[in-house]
C-alpha cells in the first residue's frame, strides 16, 4: 500500500474502511475497503479527518487487517460460532444456536501474546443466547506480518477451538423436596415450580417430583426410586445447612453418592453438594436457588448439562467472581462472568 494526499486519490482504491463517528448516534464505516475514489468523496473524507489517504500497494510477505481478521477467526471458531464479515479491520463471532460458551481461556492469553493480534471474548461458562455477540479478532496495525498469522494459526490447530457454545443436552430430571413442613403439608412448596422453569430454559425437564420428611431412610428410597424412573440428573432440595434436621448431605451419602463438593466458595450458594451415583450427578441444592436469580445452579447445573464431569477444583475455581452484588439489572450469572449491568 502507499499514502497520497486526499486530494491526488481520485480513481484509486481504499485499503482499509474509514469509520466515521457522530457522538451519541453513530459508529462506523464512512468508506468501505475497495471503495474507487470519486471526486464528491473528496470533501467528505477532510470532514472525517483524512487528509491523507492510503491505497493498494501491499508488499510480499505482509496481509491485510481484513485478510488477517478472518484468518485468526475461522481458525479459532469452534462448533456453535458464526462469524460476522470483515468491518473495519474486525471479525466478530456470534452464537449460532443457545448454549454454554467455552473459551480456551490459555490459548486465547497466547494468541494475544502474538505481535499484532488482538482477540478478546466474553467470560467462560456462561449461558448465551442465539445471535448473541461472544467474540472479536483483529490485528492492531493495517497489514501484519504472515508469520504473525501461522503463529496465531499454530496456537489455534494445537489447542481447537479457541471458542464455541456447547448445547444444552435434552436432560430426564428427578427433583426430591425434603423438609416434613412440606411433605405434612404446613407448607406450601416453592421450590418445584422455580426448579422446572429453571431447567426448561436449558434444554431439560423434570420428569417426577418427590416430597420427603427429613428421614435419612425416605430420601434414600427417593433417589433410588428417582434413578430406576431413568433420571439422568437428580436434584435434592432443601435440608443442606448444618441444622441438626437437616439430613440432606446424609441422606445423598446414604445413597450411595460419591461425594465430589459438600460447600461451595459461592455466595449464595456456600452450602451446596455435588454427588455421583453410578454415574448419575446429585447436585444438593441450598435454599438460595429458590430466592434469588442468581446462584449456584446458575454457575453448576449448565456444565453439567453439556457433558462435563465436574471436579473438586472446577467448583473451587468458582470463588474469584463467584459473590454476587445483587445488582438489581442483572443479565449474567454471576458478576464473575459476565457484568451486571
Amino acid at each position: 500500500m502507499k499514502c497520497v494526499a486526499v486530494e491526488d486519490a481520485k480513481g484509486m482504491v481504499i485499503c482499509h474502511d474509514m469509520t466515521r463517528i457522530i457522538p451519541g448516534n453513530y459508529k462506523g464505516p464512512a468508506f468501505k475497503r475497495g471503495h474507487i475514489i470519486r471526486e464528491e468523496d473528496i470533501p467528505e473524507l477532510l470532514n472525517i479527518g483524512k487528509a491523507n489517504i492510503y491505497v493498494f500497494d501491499i508488499a510480499d510477505g505482509l496481509v491485510h487487517e481484513d485478510d488477517a481478521a478472518l484468518r485468526i477467526a475461522k481458525a479459532a471458531a469452534g462448533p456453535g460460532i458464526e462469524l460476522t464479515a470483515p468491518s473495519e479491520g474486525k471479525v466478530g463471532f456470534k452464537a449460532s444456536e443457545p448454549g454454554l460458551l467455552k473459551i480456551n481461556v490459555e490459548a486465547l492469553r497466547k494468541i494475544n501474546e502474538v505481535e499484532d493480534a488482538v482477540f478478546s471474548t466474553l467470560h467462560t461458562n456462561q449461558q448465551v443466547k442465539k445471535g448473541q455477540p461472544l467474540s472479536g479478532t483483529r490485528i492492531i496495525p493495517l497489514v501484519t506480518k504472515e508469520q504473525n498469522l501461522l503463529d496465531v494459526e499454530a496456537i489455534c490447530r494445537d489447542n481447537y477451538p479457541i471458542i464455541e457454545v456447547r448445547p444444552f443436552t435434552e436432560t430426564k430430571v428427578g427433583v426430591v423436596t425434603t423438609g416434613s413442613e412440606i411433605y405434612t403439608g404446613r407448607i406450601k412448596d416453592k421450590f418445584g415450580p422455580i426448579l422446572k422453569e429453571k431447567f426448561s430454559q436449558i434444554n431439560s425437564r423434570v420428569i417426577d417430583q418427590v416430597f420427603v420428611s427429613d428421614e435419612v431412610e425416605m430420601t434414600v428410597a427417593a433417589i433410588h426410586k428417582m434413578l430406576d424412573d431413568g433420571a439422568e440428573l437428580i436434584a435434592v432440595t432443601g435440608g443442606m445447612s448444618v441444622d441438626p434436621d437437616d439430613q440432606t448431605p446424609a441422606s445423598i451419602r446414604a445413597a450411595g453418592g460419591e461425594v465430589i463438593i459438600y460447600g461451595s466458595p459461592i455466595f449464595p450458594g456456600a452450602m451446596f453438594m455435588l454427588a455421583y451415583i453410578k454415574g448419575v450427578p446429585v447436585v444438593g441444592l441450598p435454599g438460595c436457588v429458590m430466592y434469588h436469580k442468581a446462584s449456584i445452579f446458575d454457575l453448576v447445573v449448565p456444565r453439567i448439562l453439556t457433558g462435563e464431569k465436574l471436579t473438586k477444583a472446577d467448583i473451587i475455581e468458582l470463588g474469584h467472581g463467584g459473590f454476587c452484588s445483587n445488582c438489581p439489572e442483572c443479565r449474567y450469572p454471576l458478576c464473575g462472568f459476565g457484568k451486571s449491568s
